[in-house]
């Protein structure tokens, strides 16, 4: 192998690998290093999101999903259903089958693009110099004109309630659980913690979220906030706002947790599981040489410019480990974005239009600005909202949960946000994202066509309603 490379990227995650292939679909020499060890001890590409992350999750969020619905749900359709049960081994084997035809696919893409894929551990050094440290202990250096840092992030680790990877575990360890906890405790009432959760819930545990913050999910809408949190709380989750965790004890395969509750109160719980899931944080260490010249900002992300750039000549970081939401696709975005740089083109990024999701059931999507934001920055805004309750194709799924809001500018009428709590929520945003990203306005919406019955006439309707103007909901009277 040739040590010398147009592009180098450390990490192949979401981040990394797309932004390895897209250079190499520009021409340019290109070679992605990745740590991550299988089961087996054999390197693996996809970093997080493929290996115990967004894939995975999903995985037994729909395994789950489907269980609870010949359970419970079935019935309402005219479907008799006798001795369901779960196998969740084999749930977790369909889970593990799924990450390595994914995690195989990328191995698969690189060799199609012409890739360099090596496994080991990369370290940034001066001069666009990346040592790598191979799983099998050895070294070698690769030089490159351009290094794209792609590390990912990893979760936090509270002292208050030490991973053991046995009763205490994060993220990665509720996906190899090999049996249903009578009672789970989570952690943190964020986007992993709700979705995890909701997975082990759905297969019967009792689950009780414990999440510090006064508000719930507070970087979302609250309109759509309380609405997810009504929902949720119906199907059986018991979320505990303003509650601090102050210390745990495993005795045997039980752990108790001590925590105080809103009233500044002492309370104990008892899990047969605990997972901790308190947010996750940039992953740097080993990362850089001390005299790289990248900088770290005050939070440890890794500083970057608007285009990923770092504070050394030819070197940039995309992901989880520079500013932002920690989103694959918003890596994945800036993988591209900084390939094409590289290779001369002009192309920038539009950060004001990302979709965020929680895969819950129903499902909860934003795009934009929400009302709070709006309020706080004093800008004049509309507001226009549509419940499935009144949609006709979700009264035929039995799917009837949540609304869709529109906010559009007062004055402008220009798109600024949407928020959805329902089903298919991430699939209904990015028709509004893709209009944003359009510059459209509400009255854009209104006047394009929607098919029927189709869950997407929810998104019309809201947008109609911006102005008083739905029709297969009572518009709200004008004061």
């Amino acid at each position: 192998m040739s040590d010398k490379f147009d592009v180098v990227v450390i990490g192949s995650g979401p981040a990394g690998y797309v932004a390895a292939i897209r250079a190499a679909q520009l021409g340019l020499k290109t070679a992605c290093i990745e740590k991550w060890q299988n089961a087996e001890g054999k390197g693996v590409n996809g970093g997080t999101c493929l290996n115990v992350g967004c894939i995975p999750s999903k995985a037994l969020l729909d395994s789950s999903y489907k269980y609870h619905e010949a359970k419970d749900d079935f019935s309402v359709h005219g479907i008799s259903t006798k001795g369901i049960d779960i196998n969740v081994p084999s749930m977790i084997e369909r889970k593990n089958n799924i990450v390595k035809q994914l995690t195989g696919g990328i191995s698969a893409l690189f060799k199609a693009n012409g890739v360099t894929s090596v496994f080991g551990t990369g370290k940034l050094l001066s001069n666009r110099k990346v040592e790598v440290t191979g799983l099998d202990g050895k070294t070698q250096t690769l030089e490159a004109d351009n290094v794209i840092l792609a590390s990912g992030s990893k979760p936090i680790d509270i002292p208050v309630a030490k991973v053991d990877d046995k009763v205490i575990v994060d993220s990665t360890g509720a996906l190899e659980f090999d049996s249903v906890p009578k009672r789970l405790g989570v952690i943190g009432a964020g986007v992993i913690g709700l979705e995890l959760g909701s997975v082990w819930n759905r297969l019967g545990s009792e689950v009780v979220v414990l999440e510090a913050m006064e508000s719930f999910l507070s970087i979302m809408d609250q309109q759509i906030a309380k609405e997810t949190q009504k929902i949720l709380t119906k199907q059986g989750l018991d979320i505990r706002l303003s509650c601090r965790v102050t210390g745990s004890e495993v005795k045997g395969k039980k752990v108790t947790v001590t925590f105080t509750d809103k009233e500044g109160k002492e309370q104990k719980e008892t899990f047969d599981k605990l997972i901790v899931c308190v947010g996750r944080r940039p992953y740097t260490e080993g990362l850089l040489s001390e005299d790289s010249g990248v900088n770290l900002d005050e939070r440890g992300f890794i500083y970057v410019n608007d285009l990923c750039a770092t504070d050394a000549p030819g070197v940039w970081a995309i992901g989880d480990v520079v500013r932002g939401p920690m989103l694959a696709h918003k890596g994945s975005e800036e993988g591209v974005m900084v390939a094409e740089r590289i290779a001369g083109q002009k192309t920038v990024m539009n950060y004001d239009v990302i979709p965020n999701v929680i895969y819950t059931h129903p499902e909860v999507a934003s795009v934009g600005r929400n009302e709070e934001q709006l309020k706080a920055d004093g800008e004049p805004y509309k507001v226009g909202t549509f419940p499935f309750a009144a949609s006709g194709r979700a009264m035929a799924a039995n799917e009837t949960q949540g609304l869709v809001k529109i906010i559009a500018h007062a004055e402008t009428d220009r798109v600024l946000g949407a928020h959805i709590v329902g089903p298919s929520a991430a699939d209904l945003i990015q028709q509004v994202a893709i209009a944003m990203e359009f510059g459209s306005s509400a009255e854009d919406l209104g006047l394009m066509v929607f098919g029927h019955p189709t869950l997407s006439e929810a998104v019309h309707e809201a947008a109609l309603a911006v102005h008083g103007h739905a029709i297969h909901v009572a518009n709200k009277k004008k004061r």
